[in-house]
């Protein structure tokens, strides 16, 4: 195999390996209360990228969600961590 191919290669697999990571460990959240979209970085890896609260800012409970409203909360809960700042 040619040099130059292998190179190529190489480089395209480790551009490939970086892409799929910042996928796994990256996203998009929508702010519950004023409704902006802000990127952040996961705590562990998942392949869903947009997160969003179906609850909002209401008092809806989870067990008057649909099942999928539930799993969308569960995992809005459980990947966006509370947003307490200390300085």
């Amino acid at each position: 195999m040619d040099k130059n191919i292998k190179k190529l290669l190489k480089y395209s697999g480790v551009i490939m390996t970086s892409l799929i990571l910042i996928r796994l460990f990256t996203g998009i959240y929508e702010d519950d209360e004023f409704n902006e979209k802000y990127f952040f970085i996961k705590s562990y890896p998942t392949w869903k990228w947009y997160f969003y609260s179906p609850r909002g800012m209401s008092d809806l409970k989870l067990e008057n969600m649909s099942r999928e409203q539930k799993e969308e909360q569960l995992m809005y809960d459980k990947v966006i961590p509370a947003r307490v700042f200390s300085f």
